[in-house]
């Protein structure tokens, strides 16, 4: 059991026997005598992705969660499954679109930069990185002399993704994306 002064940001408990990581972390002392610390955290589940704020109060405990993070490879996507290899014990496991949430549209086959987050002995996410490499397969082309301000376009992207871009981008180039809120980072580098 974890107490609430050991709380930090990172540190991975369960609630409501679901696992969650804590992103942030406020703690109110309030002024009048007799009154209890309050900590208020945001919190992100790591099965399905959603954000909630929960508020403890000083000196509750909460179990850890028992987590371990695995390095995977994405093998391929059959309609509603996406299927995954272990990287150190070769075993293979598929998860749906839904187990998966936002992290299924940064998915290319043979993508190895993946870890899988394992809860109870299953594995319930995977975790993206904060940033990937997608190509541009369609995007309107860019319009002469429209410098004036900087101005974006849609572009669609090998996994489907829409995402805005600057209007330079042309389809064909590989783009860095950043995962953590669907955003244009920069060229990438080949």
């Amino acid at each position: 059991m974890i107490s609430t002064g050991e709380f930090k940001r990172g540190l991975r408990i369960e609630l409501e026997g679901e696992p969650y990581t804590i992103l942030d972390i406020h703690v109110q002392t309030p002024s009048a005598r007799g009154a209890a610390t309050l900590v208020k955290v945001k919190l992100r589940s790591l099965v399905t992705g959603q954000f909630r704020d929960r508020t403890f109060k000083g000196g509750e405990k909460v179990p850890e969660a028992n987590v371990e993070m695995r390095r995977v490879q994405f093998l391929y996507a059959d309609g509603e499954m996406h299927h995954f290899m272990d990287t150190e014990s070769y075993d293979q496991f598929a998860l749906s679109a839904d187990q998966l949430g936002p992290t299924s549209r940064y998915l290319t086959e043979g993508m190895g930069e993946l870890r899988s987050v394992v809860f109870n002995g299953s594995v319930v996410s995977i975790d993206a990185p904060h940033t990937v490499t997608l190509r541009v397969i369609e995007t309107p082309p860019a319009l002469k002399g429209a410098t004036a301000q900087a101005q974006t376009k849609p572009a669609t992207l090998e996994t489907g993704l829409v995402i805005q871009v600057p209007m330079y981008i042309e389809s064909g180039e590989v783009l860095v994306v950043d995962t953590r809120d669907e955003r244009f980072v920069s060229r990438a580098r080949e």
